[in-house]
């Protein structure tokens, strides 16, 4: 069995980590990615606390393996997320989008492990001054809300190893075990992994959105909406209006409601593929296929491996 830093903290077998992602990842996804011996996570930006809570109930009786959940710090609602976490004793919890300074030392008051997701080495360094056990470094390649600087993973994870003492798990461009190898090369002792579980029967996603992401090419998706946050966004008709409005010097309020209520949810979850928003990350070029997220992690797995074997072998 794999041991490290990151899969002892967490008690899995291997040191792969299925994103919490916004309306793709509940419940059947994080169950199926932590039966598979990885750590299976609930996105709750896009929950109701009590749909959360139905959801942990439900990865509760899917799995007797850890899993987390990603809490946005944005979410208006935090408080009764972090509650319903603390009830039901979920082991383990990745905040991101915000500081964690607030909650971190809350989660940790209960005994449940805290991993915060950073885009910078100035942020990984604020995060473990939280009290923070890991950071996840997510480099400009990244699906979902991402770093102004654009910094790219190959260089932001060597620079977020170099600026903190707590472990490190790199992401954002990451859906095969040979970019797995090279992240661990860098200085991380995991790898959390988004776009490639997108693409899986378990995600809650659309399956026309699936099939979109499946069908991306190299291009085809951009970082925009840096007025508001950062989020990489697949070209559809909705991109092209956001993409008009920054190029005219559209104001933030003008970008508020051109987003409106509900876009992501509209795209990614109903499968509006002209008018919803489309979150995926450049990684998604490289995805063929729509597979059972165990054999998803597995195939990872033993990629990671053999690539790590030929290493040895070449040198």
């Amino acid at each position: 069995m794999f041991q490290n830093s990151i899969t002892r903290l967490f008690g899995i077998d291997m040191p792969v980590i299925q994103a919490g992602m916004i309306w793709a990842s509940g419940w059947r996804l994080a169950a199926a990615v932590s039966n598979a011996g990885a750590l299976g996570i609930i996105g709750s930006g896009s929950m109701y606390p009590d749909v959360l809570k139905e959801h942990i109930l439900k990865c509760k009786e899917a799995t007797s393996r850890p899993f987390a959940v990603n809490v946005p710090m944005l979410y208006p609602d935090i408080d009764k997320h972090i509650q319903t976490i603390i009830d039901e004793k979920v082991p383990i919890v990745f905040t991101s989008a915000g500081n964690p300074k607030v909650w971190a030392p809350v989660l940790k008051d209960h005994g449940i492990k805290v991993v915060h997701v950073v885009s910078s080495s100035k942020f990984a360094v604020k995060a473990q001054e939280a009290g923070c056990d890991a950071v996840v470094a997510e480099g400009f390649e990244a699906g979902g809300h991402n770093g102004r600087e654009e910094t790219t993973t190959m260089v932001l994870i060597p620079a977020v190893c170099k600026a903190v003492d707590i472990p490190v798990i790199a992401a954002g461009g990451i859906a095969t075990g040979r970019q797995m190898l090279a992240a661990m090369v860098l200085g991380a002792q995991a790898v959390q992994i988004g776009s490639r579980y997108v693409a899986s029967d378990e995600a809650s996603s659309h399956i026309k959105f699936k099939e979109a992401v499946i069908n991306s090419a190299e291009g085809d998706t951009k970082l925009m909406l840096k007025q508001l946050a950062p989020v990489r966004l697949l070209k559809n008709d909705f991109y092209q209006k956001v993409q008009a409005a920054e190029n005219r010097g559209a104001t933030t309020e003008e970008l508020l409601q051109l987003l409106g209520r509900a876009r992501a949810k509209k795209g990614m979850f109903e499968g509006d593929m002209e008018e919803g928003e489309l979150e995926i990350g450049q990684v998604s070029a490289l995805l063929d296929d729509i597979l059972p997220a165990a054999e998803i992690t597995q195939n990872i797995w033993r990629e990671f491996n053999e690539a790590l074997d030929n290493l040895k072998v070449k040198t």
